[in-house]
This record gives structure tokens, C-alpha cells and sequence, in this order.
């Protein structure tokens, strides 16, 4: 086999069952880590497993939604459904704990996570490429299909955690995105500038460097435990230059320094005025 055959077998992996297993492990091991999960899962083990379905198939679930097509689609692929409601019930019910204990193991966290990316990829892809198949050529649609298929868990976050009796509606992602929905959003870009041919690459290159990167930035940032993006600094160079966003928070806090002053000035005049109250006061008394 010679090198550049390397991207085309990989572009042709079957993703079931191997890397769908890994993915249904990750995201409803995810789950159990949010408060109060165990919780629910003894007081209400169906809200439980809907809302590890929705972190396992959140994807399918909104771009569903957003192409006027069943959200219950999914339900169809009974073999996925079993393989994901095995996982979940080894997750939240397998005895002294013993699954999550064997995937707390660090080589092996690290493998179900690469894994994991590696989906991600695939979904963006179909997403795409069935949005197309809906709106030829239409490039929003499919860049928010293709993201809403391989960042749907996160997307739909808030709907999820409503189902645990969770009401946050500061996590929404769509105000302070994580690194998987940003990451997602830019290969959906990229993906779709490349099947309107507009990106000069093949794509099984395309989705074999995208993949490579999807994982090891998820693996150094595991090894590290570091929770910054790796595009903070074009976030930051990119926001100051279109929206000014250094120089909006600066006068924010600036105003924000103005309103405290001003507080503290009024706090003392007020002790002044309440001090020459208890002198006058005091003055009458002695008359």
C-alpha cells in the first residue's frame, strides 16, 4: 500500500460498530459527569435515558428539525438504539461501577475520545452532503447542517438539560460556544467550500488532515488538561479587528469603574448627612 492511498481507505471506514460504540461511551459518560445526573438516574431512569439518547444522537435529532423531517428518525436504527441503551445502562447502573472505572483507565479515555472525533467528522459530512441533496448549492444551509449534525449534543444542550429538570439558559452555546461547537462549525466551512468546489482538495484529504486534527488537538488538550481553545488567538485578533471587542469590554469596565465611584460618592454623602443629623441631634439633647 503506498502512502497517499492512506486518506482514501481511511475516508472509507465503516463507522459501525466500532466508532459509534466509542461515541455512545464518551457522550453518555459525558452525562454522568454533569450534576446531578446520578441523581435523576435513580429518581427517573426514562429521563435518564432520553437524555442520553439526545447526547448521543442530539445531531440527527436538529438537523432533523431543521430539514422539516422527523426528529424521530432515529429511532428507526434499532441496532443503534440497543448499542446506545447498553452503554447507558453499563454507565449509570453496572454494578460497583466497574464500566466507568475501566474507562477512567487514561490510554484508554484517550482512545474512546479519538474515536469519538473521528465520528465527528463523518457527521459533518453527511450533513452536508444531505443537506445538499435538499438545496442544491446552498451554502448557509449546508454549513448549518453539517454543523448542526456534528455538534447537535452541544447545540441542543439546554433542551437536554431541561429533560434532567435543568434550567441554564447561560450555557446556551450560541453564547459562549465550547471548543467542539467551534471546531465543528469550522469544518462544516470547510466541508462545504469543498463539495461546492470551491476549495481546491479531495476530499478524502480533506477529511483525513481535518480528522487528524480533530484528534490530536482532543488528545493534547486531555494530557495537558487545558480547557482554552487553540483559537482563542485568532478569536481575539479577529474580534478586535471586525467588532472591537477589547475596546468594548475596556469601556464597559470603564463604566462599570465610573458606576462603582459614583456609588461610593453617593454611600458617602449620605454617611456624611446621616453623621451631622446624629450632631444636631445630640446638640438638642444638651440644650
Amino acid at each position: 500500500m503506498e502512502l497517499w492511498q492512506v486518506p482514501l481507505l481511511f475516508s472509507s471506514l465503516p463507522m459501525f460498530p466500532f466508532f459509534d460504540l466509542a461515541h455512545y461511551v464518551a457522550s453518555v459518560m459525558a452525562l454522568k459527569e454533569q450534576r446531578g445526573a446520578v441523581e435523576v438516574s435513580i429518581r427517573s431512569p426514562i429521563a435518564c435515558w432520553f437524555s442520553a439518547m439526545l447526547y448521543c444522537f442530539g445531531g440527527s435529532v436538529l438537523s432533523s428539525l431543521m430539514l422539516a423531517e422527523p426528529p424521530v428518525a432515529f429511532l428507526a436504527k434499532g441496532t443503534n438504539i440497543l448499542l446506545a441503551s447498553s452503554v447507558w445502562y453499563l454507565v449509570f447502573y453496572c454494578p460497583r461501577d466497574i464500566f466507568c472505572r475501566c474507562f477512567a483507565f487514561l490510554p484508554l479515555r484517550l482512545l474512546v475520545a479519538g474515536m469519538k472525533e473521528v465520528t465527528r467528522t463523518w457527521k459533518i459530512t453527511a450533513g452536508i452532503a444531505h443537506a445538499d441533496s435538499h438545496f442544491k448549492d446552498a451554502w448557509l444551509i449546508m454549513v448549518a447542517v453539517g454543523w448542526a449534525r456534528g455538534a447537535g449534543g452541544g447545540l441542543i444542550s439546554n433542551f437536554e438539560q431541561l429533560v434532567r429538570g435543568v434550567w441554564k439558559p447561560e450555557t446556551n452555546e450560541l453564547l459562549k460556544m465550547s471548543y467542539p461547537v467551534k471546531v465543528t462549525l469550522v469544518g462544516a466551512v470547510l466541508f462545504t467550500l469543498q463539495q461546492s468546489q470551491y476549495l481546491p482538495i479531495a476530499r478524502h484529504n480533506l477529511v483525513f488532515l481535518y480528522t487528524i486534527f480533530l484528534v490530536v488537538s482532543k488528545v493534547t488538550m486531555m494530557l495537558t488538561r487545558s480547557t482554552a481553545s487553540p483559537f482563542a488567538p485568532f478569536e481575539a485578533a479577529l474580534g478586535h479587528m471586525f467588532f472591537g471587542l477589547q475596546k468594548t469590554s475596556s469601556k464597559v469596565k470603564g463604566e462599570g469603574a465610573a458606576s462603582s465611584n459614583g456609588s461610593s460618592v453617593c454611600d458617602q454623602s449620605s454617611s456624611e448627612q446621616h453623621r451631622d443629623g446624629v450632631k444636631k441631634r445630640q446638640a438638642k439633647k444638651t440644650e
